[in-house]
């Protein structure tokens, strides 16, 4: 087709000539008046002042802009403008405009003035359309079959109709999408006997594009109704790729039971790589009766098939489903079984949910852990009775998964009976499970529930009074944190190393927790092992360096504190990194002198020339004060780009 814009291009256009315009004010339209508008394509303006023109015509025209607009439909640069206004001008004037232009008009102008006919949907130029379908020109011939198409109507129907037969090659495909249009017409007007003649004509002509009597097939399923069945399962068991997937469109789109009847008696014919898509087709329907169908193919078969079937099994939402699901959740097959947990993880709640309830006390043990999992992530309050009862239950896996599920819908009450399972167990797996499931509800809980985790950090049990200081941590407030401090004085120093590790990472959890400070300050000064210095180091700067409520005074001097315990290079640096958020003289002052320490000198000079290079500057510091920053940085400094941007610093200040 030669280059002009097709019906859906200029839409398109005249869409985006809307957004162009849209900063125009309307009021200064208004000001200038259409009347100016029209001067200016009646007079000698360049043509890209009469295009602008013609886009504000396109928003504010009237049909008094009409005869200005139609002389331009002859102008070849001029004329896909003046389109656009014309299309959107409402009265009869403009369509009277575009058909009269169509008696002097040719090639890519006369193919531009037919497709705005079709977009205004004029019908008064049937007439006019239908002798161009003879135009010498196959493309005018096209368009004008593409336009007959989209105003529809008797006399559209009754010529393409009578011209598709013998429609000359370059236009027989048009000429047959404009059937195709006209039936789509005449089936939403309730027409469906003549919309399926129409679609026949077109399906059952061989010489047509493959595309077009795909388009027709469809359609004519569709104005059939349920008679179309026959049809339709003609097309599921083509060899064809695309007539198959033209099937299936119209088995999501064709309704009614008789033909979710029909489809599912096709499931056992087709071979299984069709099979799962026929099953998506069903599960799309939303038709209960295909659901025995999909549940039988989610049993047994192809495994590809059985996970569509069991993932499809999902959108009908129904209890009935969960028998299935549950054994396929057991299933051998580990893809099978994930594909069967997931899916009941987003079975809809209701009736779905009371069922895992009522399926709980009197399930199979490993029925019944995948029961209180489910429980657990689809978060149903009303299982925790039988939850808690399972934490007894004779399966270790059931417990596991028990304590699992009250971890992540639990409430604080739930706290102590956790606590008791745990102080009865001695199996790793299992404690390991408590111990995960105990600091989810510990932070939901909060601090209210540290009395009762208390029974951990007293236990006799060393591995337990490690867990118990973890969810401790967890939860919180000053009673946790006592625990956890007294027991850096435990009598094993796996636990000791446990509580000094969790004092650390307290200002993680609870960065605004200023009574931390104390006993990270303490162990810093104190502690029997290196180890449990730094880390207690680490936690204290971790505490300064977050603490929101700290102004920059306050933290200087928590730092001034702790500088002295510092050994380590690594230990300094997180005290420069600090000094770095503290934009006041007595930072400088304080980043000057650990300049004067070879380990800290280079990582000091860099952080006092970020700091006074900022824009944000340095409250409270003298221009003595800066000056004599940037004097140690420049002298002890050894990166050149430091020593250099210091001393340009230093330059300004003078």
């Amino acid at each position: 087709m030669r280059n002009t814009r097709s019906i859906t291009t200029c839409v398109i256009l005249a869409v985006a000539t809307i957004f162009a315009v849209a900063s125009i004010s309307p009021a200064a339209d208004a000001d200038n008046g259409e009347a100016k508008l029209i001067g200016v394509l009646t007079s000698t303006a360049p043509p890209q002042e009469k295009a602008l023109t013609c886009k504000k015509l396109a928003i504010f025209g009237s049909k008094a802009s009409v005869p200005a607009l139609a002389p331009l439909l002859a102008d070849k640069d001029l004329a896909s403008w003046a389109r656009i206004a014309l299309e959107a001008i409402p009265g009869p004037e403009a369509d009277e405009a575009l058909r009269k232009s169509c008696g002097s008009l040719r090639g890519n102008l006369l193919i531009g003035a037919i497709n705005s006919i079709a977009v205004r949907r004029d019908a008064k130029a049937s007439d006019l359309l239908i002798e161009k379908l003879k135009d010498t020109d196959a493309e005018v011939a096209s368009a004008a079959a593409e336009a007959l198409g989209r105003i529809g109507g008797d006399k559209a129907v009754d010529a393409l109709e009578r011209f598709l037969p013998s429609a000359p090659p370059a236009v027989r495909s048009a000429v047959a999408y404009g059937c195709v249009l006209c039936a789509e017409r005449l089936h939403a007007a309730n027409k469906s006997a003549a919309a399926v003649k129409l679609y026949d004509a077109v399906r059952n002509k061989d010489d047509l594009p493959k595309q077009r009597r795909i388009e027709a097939i469809r359609g004519a399923i569709l104005a059939r109704g349920s008679a179309g069945l026959p049809l339709l399962i003609a097309q599921l068991q083509s060899a064809d790729k695309a007539l198959f997937s033209i099937g299936l469109r119209a088995a999501r789109e064709l309704p009614g039971g008789k033909v979710t009847d029909g489809l599912v008696s096709q499931l056992g014919q087709l071979k299984a790589d069709r099979r799962s898509f026929l099953i998506l087709a069903l599960a799309d329907r939303g038709d209960p009766k295909a659901l025995p169908a999909v549940l039988a193919a989610a049993k047994s078969g192809p495994t590809d098939v059985r996970l569509t079937a069991i993932g499809a099994a999902g959108k009908f939402g129904s209890a009935s489903c969960m028998p299935v699901l549950l054994t396929a959740a057991l299933d051998t097959d580990a893809d099978i079984a994930q594909k069967a947990r997931s899916t009941m993880a987003r079975l809809p709640q209701g009736e779905v949910n009371a069922d895992i309830v009522a399926r709980l006390p009197k399930a199979e043990p490993k029925t019944r852990a995948v029961l209180i999992r489910l429980a657990g992530l689809r978060r149903i309050e009303s299982a925790l009775p039988a939850l808690v009862q399972c934490t007894s239950d004779t399966d270790a896996d059931c417990r596991i998964a028990a304590a699992a599920a009250i971890g992540a819908i639990g409430k604080q009450k739930h706290v102590s009976g956790l606590v008791k399972v745990l102080l009865k167990t001695s199996d790793a797996k299992e404690r390991e499970g408590l111990d995960k499931a105990l600091r989810t509800l510990g932070a939901r809980a909060g601090s209210a529930c540290a009395g009762d985790l208390m029974p951990l950090a007293k236990s006799g049990d060393k591995g337990v009074r490690v867990i118990g200081l973890r969810v401790l941590a967890c939860a919180g407030g000053d009673e946790a944190l006592g625990a956890v401090n007294s027991a850096l004085g435990d009598k094993e120093e796996t636990v000791q190393d446990a509580a000094a590790r969790t004092l650390s990472t307290w200002p993680d959890n609870w960065p605004e927790d200023a009574a931390v400070t104390a006993p990270l300050m303490a162990l810093a000064k104190t502690g029997k092992k290196p180890s449990h210095r730094i880390l207690a180091l680490r936690g204290y700067l971790q505490y300064v360096r977050g603490a929101k409520k700290l102004n920059d005074a306050q933290k200087l001097t928590k730092l001034q504190d702790i500088l002295p315990l510092t050994k380590k290079r690594e230990e300094k640096y997180l005290v420069i990194s600090a000094l770095g958020e503290i934009r006041t003289g007595g930072a400088l002052k304080m980043l000057a002198t650990m300049a004067g320490d070879p380990e800290t000198a280079e990582e000091a000079c860099s952080t006092i020339v970020k700091l006074l290079r900022g824009r944000q500057g340095v409250k409270n510091a003298s221009k003595q004060d800066r000056r004599a920053a940037l004097e140690t940085a420049a002298a002890k400094a050894k990166s050149a780009r430091t020593k250099k941007t210091a001393q340009q610093l230093l330059k300004a200040i003078k």
